[in-house]
C-alpha cells in the first residue's frame, strides 16, 4: 500500500524538484553571503520566516505583496504555454493602472460597482493590448518576443511618466506627481476589518485557478501544449498558431493590467510613480519558480511576497540594508535557471544511456537470436 502511494507522490513532486533544489542552494549561498560580511547568518533564516509568516501583521504584509505577483506571473506563464518568453509585465501593469485611474475622469458619474467594473475592463484592455503587441510583432514581423516585450516595457514606463507628470497631473500633487485622486467610493477596501488585505488577493487566486482550468482541461489548453512543444507540428495539424499566441499574450497582459488597477484603487489611490515598484519583474521570478503552473503560482507568489516583506525586519534586527532581499531574489532566480538547465541535461543523459546501454544490447541479443535461429 505504501510503495504505490510513494511512487505516485514522487511523480507529482518531480516537476517541483528543480524549484526545491533551487530554494536549498539559495539558502546555502545566502548564508555564505552573510558570513563573508561578518553578519550573524544563522539568525537571518528565522528572521525571514518571522517577518513573512510570524504574525498576523506579517501575513497581511506578505499577502498584500503576493496579490499583484500572482497576476504579473500569469503575464509570463500563459504565453510560456505557447513557447514564448514574455518579460514586459511591468509595462502592462503601469499602463493598466493608469487606464484605471483616468477612467472615472472620462466617464460620467456612476455608482461604485459599475465604475469599478469599467476600471477593471479598461486596465485589462490596456495591459492586454500592450502585451498582445509583443505577440503580434513576434508572429508577423519576426521580432524576438523577449527583446520586444522588454523594449515595449521601457516605452510603457516612459509614456506613463510623461502622462502622469504632464497632461494628466493633478495640480495639487506637488512633491509626488500623480493623477487626480480617486473618489472614496471608487477605492477598493480590505476583505475584513480583522484581515487587512485588499480584494486583489482574491482576484489573483481566482485568475490563477481559471488559468489552470484553461490550460489543463480545455481544448485551447491542449492546443497550446502542442504549439509550445514543437514549432512545425501545430501548422501541420492546421492549428491557428498566430491566434493562439496572440490569445495567450492578451490574456497575460490583461492579468498584469488588472494588477495595476488593484494597486491604484486599493493601495495608492491614484496613478503615480509608486506603481513602478518591480512587481512585473518579480512576476518573472514567480512564474519560473512555479514552472509556469498557474496553481503553483499562488504558492510561489506567497513565498516571494514573504521574502519581500521580511526586508524591514532584517534591517531592524541585523542592520542589513532593505535591498538584501533583492539579492536573495537574484540568487533564487540564478539557481532556478541553473537547476532547470541541469535537470534538462540529466534528462538528455538518461535518454543517451538508455539508448546506448539498454537498447543497443537488447538489439544485439535480438539479432543474435535471429542469426542462431536461422
Amino acid at each position: 500500500m505504501l510503495k504505490p502511494w510513494l511512487g505516485r507522490a514522487g511523480v507529482l513532486m518531480l516537476p517541483a524538484l528543480p524549484t526545491l533544489c533551487a530554494l536549498v542552494t539559495t539558502a546555502v549561498l545566502f548564508i555564505a553571503f552573510l558570513l563573508i560580511q561578518g553578519q550573524p547568518a544563522w539568525q537571518a533564516g528565522p528572521l525571514v520566516f518571522e517577518g513573512a509568516f510570524g504574525s498576523l501583521f506579517a501575513w497581511e504584509n506578505t499577502l498584500m505583496r503576493a496579490a499583484p505577483l500572482m497576476l504579473t506571473a500569469l503575464c509570463v506563464a500563459l504565453p510560456a504555454r505557447a513557447g514564448l518568453i514574455i518579460i514586459g509585465g511591468e509595462g502592462a501593469l503601469v499602463l493598466g493602472g493608469l487606464a484605471a485611474a483616468v477612467t472615472p475622469l472620462w466617464l460620467p458619474a456612476l455608482p461604485a460597482w459599475p465604475m469599478l467594473i469599467a476600471m477593471g475592463v479598461a486596465s485589462m484592455l490596456a495591459g492586454g493590448l500592450w502585451i498582445g503587441l509583443s505577440g503580434w510583432l513576434r508572429q508577423k514581423r519576426g521580432v524576438n518576443e523577449t527583446i520586444g516585450s522588454l523594449l515595449l516595457s521601457y516605452i510603457a514606463l516612459a509614456i506613463f511618466r510623461h502622462l502622469v507628470e504632464g497632461p494628466l497631473r493633478d495640480p495639487n500633487s506637488l512633491n509626488k506627481p500623480s493623477t487626480p485622486p480617486l473618489d472614496s467610493g471608487y477605492q477598493i477596501g480590505v476583505i475584513s476589518d480583522s484581515f487587512y488585505v485588499h480584494w486583489g488577493l482574491v482576484a489573483g487566486i481566482v485568475a490563477c485557478v481559471l488559468a489552470w482550468v484553461l490550460v489543463r482541461y480545455s481544448v485551447i489548453g491542449f492546443a497550446l501544449r502542442v504549439v509550445g512543444g514543437t514549432p512545425r507540428t501545430p501548422r501541420m495539424l492546421g492549428l491557428p498558431v498566430d491566434r493562439l499566441v496572440l490569445l495567450t499574450c492578451v490574456l497575460g497582459g490583461a492579468a498584469a493590467g488588472l494588477a495595476g488597477m488593484f494597486e491604484v484603487s486599493a493601495v495608492q489611490g491614484s496613478a503615480n510613480t509608486a506603481l513602478i515598484s518591480g512587481y512585473g519583474t518579480a512576476g518573472i521570478l514567480v512564474a519560473f519558480a512555479a514552472r509556469h503552473n498557474p496553481l503553483a503560482i499562488i504558492a510561489c507568489a506567497i513565498l516571494l511576497g514573504g521574502l519581500e516583506a521580511s526586508g524591514g525586519l532584517l534591517q531592524r534586527r541585523l542592520g542589513l540594508p532593505d535591498a538584501t532581499t533583492l539579492i536573495l531574489q537574484g540568487m533564487l532566480f540564478i539557481n532556478l535557471l541553473a537547476w532547470e538547465t541541469l535537470t534538462r541535461r540529466t534528462g538528455d543523459w538518461r535518454l543517451w544511456l538508455r539508448g546506448h546501454w539498454i537498447a543497443a544490447p537488447r538489439a544485439g541479443l535480438e539479432e543474435k537470436g535471429e542469426t542462431s535461429h536461422g
